[in-house]
């Protein structure tokens, strides 16, 4: 027989000789796993929330555009010195400067002017919408933010020109006012004027950023204008410019200042009275605080997994000593050293991995249920079964490290004489 095939014949007995092992003392296989499986859920439970919450802030900033700019009177950078007393004072930006804009700028591909209408209610018939959020928007607005629609059409250009009375609801929207019927050409009640639904957007779920489309509806600026005081500072709009293909948005924002400074007509010297915000402002403090929690899993589950891996080393050496005579005739009948350790090695790494399926299962039930429950996008991947796994093998290797050795190392004639 060739040197391999025997070599590889020993390391399938020891594997045979390791499970048997195993299964000879299952109480104190489950026992000894029991850190290993805390300290593996730890990690990937928080991993998986991690790559939940980056995934939906990548999708919501997506969905907000990444090559975005955002002018508006309030800035997004937020801290001790936030001055809202002097942004409150600041005029909003209305349809003539989205014109202007449009005018000017030579590196954007789509401008569009955004009205928040907060906290509105929406009536049909004895159903009523509360607390939804409405948006006023010129044209142009569909080719800022991508949506899809379920039933129905955009505005038209002239609607949107002559600001007509027509509105596209969320889909939450729609399931709250019109349960078991199509709500398309239904008329809806908003601030005492009739809408006429024209579309329904696609459901999107919940989103990090709260900018999904469930539970929002659209009208055009004109005929918001006809209702609202644009001006006033109970008002918040915005002027969203979406970069050209292959323009940097910090080279768009740059463009901007300019413009803007331009537009409002603002001495060199003057102090800007308009902010040029990005998704970026938004993103990058999210990501910060992902790493710091990423870390806090770590620290949480080495601590539980530390525990674990002397649990395991101790029941190796336990074992050890229960199998002495056992190893010394092993090794009077001809096994090497190597085999004696590859066999207490795979039972101490078998030992790991079992505590670690059982947390990556633990793991899986936990996000189906919170799935099936809060609707929200919380998964197991592929990545972090791999992490899970490969984390149990090397706690598994540094902890029957040291008892294998001692046990390939037994002098057979003294093994054979011990009680």
């Amino acid at each position: 027989m060739k040197p391999v095939a025997i070599v590889f014949n020993q390391i399938t007995e020891s594997v045979k000789a390791a499970f048997d092992a195993l299964k000879s003392n299952r109480v104190r296989t489950f026992l000894s796993t029991l850190g290993i499986t805390i300290g593996i859920f730890c990690i990937i439970m928080v991993l998986s929330i991690v790559d939940s919450l980056q995934k939906n802030l990548q999708n919501s900033v997506e969905s907000l555009g990444k090559d975005v700019a955002f002018v508006e009177k309030w800035p997004w950078e937020f801290g001790p010195d936030y001055k809202w007393w002097k942004y409150m004072n600041r005029p909003n930006p209305t349809l003539e400067e989205l014109k202007k804009i449009g005018e000017q700028t030579t590196l954007s591909k789509a401008n569009a002017l955004t009205i928040d209408m907060p906290n509105s209610v929406l009536k049909y018939k004895n159903n009523s919408a509360e607390g939804v959020r409405g948006l006023a928007v010129s044209h142009s607005y569909y080719e800022i933010r991508d949506f899809e629609l379920s039933d129905g059409r955009y505005f038209t250009e002239t609607e949107s020109n002559n600001g007509d009375a027509v509105v596209m609801i969320g889909s939450a929207i729609a399931l709250n006012l019109f349960p078991n019927i199509n709500p398309i050409e239904r008329d809806i009640t908003l601030k005492g004027k009739k809408f006429r639904i024209i579309g329904v957007f696609k459901k999107e779920g919940e989103s990090l950023l709260s900018n999904s489309m469930d539970n929002v509806y659209l009208i055009p600026a004109k005929a918001a204008a006809m209702y609202i005081r644009l001006n006033s500072n109970m008002v918040n709009s915005r002027i969203q410019i979406k970069a050209k293909d292959g323009v940097p948005v910090d080279m768009l924002e740059n463009e901007l200042k300019g413009v803007m400074r331009s537009v409002r007509k603002l001495r060199p010297f003057e102090e800007p009275d308009f902010a040029i915000n990005k998704t970026t402002l938004l993103s990058e403090p999210l990501k910060q605080l992902f790493s710091v929690v990423t870390i806090a899993g770590w620290i949480i589950g080495g601590f539980a997994m530390l525990v674990g891996g002397f649990g395991i080393a101790n029941i190796m050496f336990v074992s050890v000593k229960e199998r002495t005579q056992q190893i010394g005739i092993q090794k009077a009948l001809g096994a090497k050293n190597y085999f004696i350790l590859i066999e207490f090695l795979v039972e101490a790494i078998v030992l790991c991995i079992v505590g670690g399926l059982i947390g990556l299962v633990s793991v899986y039930l936990i996000t189906l249920g919170v799935k099936s429950m809060l609707d929200l996008d919380l998964f197991l991947s592929a990545g972090n079964i791999v992490t899970g796994l490969f984390v149990s093998v090397f706690i598994g290797l540094i902890s029957g490290f040291i008892p294998a050795y001692t046990a390939s190392r037994l002098d057979p004639v003294e093994a054979i004489r011990a009680k």
